[in-house]
């Protein structure tokens, strides 16, 4: 894959602070067939999100591959403050890996 960005933006909101990331990945099922082969399209979908904050995990997510291309994800945390940083990467069934990182507004 080309891009493994992860897209983030966080913004502290009272006593919590609110994510949201964008993965740019295919996420195939393996059910699929090529329009134009036939052939079936190998599977290849992230299994595993994990969130950062000074260190600590805020949220580990394991996915499959029912969830759709270019998965959006948003959650809420309690323990950070604006100026602190959210690092959220990824692993996907063939290895491959995507991160990114925000600073907390």
């Amino acid at each position: 894959m080309a891009d493994k960005d992860v897209k983030i933006r966080a913004q502290h909101k009272g006593d919590v602070t609110e994510v949201k990331a964008l993965m740019s990945h295919p996420m195939e099922t393996g059910n699929r067939k090529d329009q134009k082969t036939g052939e079936v399209i190998p599977e290849h979908y992230i299994t595993e999100v994990n969130c950062q904050h000074s260190g600590e995990t805020v949220l580990t997510a394991f996915w499959g591959p029912s969830v759709s291309k270019n998965p959006y994800l948003s959650f809420e945390f309690k323990g950070a403050q604006p100026g602190d940083t959210v690092t959220i990467s990824w692993v996907d069934n063939k290895g491959e890996t995507g991160t990114g990182e925000a600073t907390i507004k």
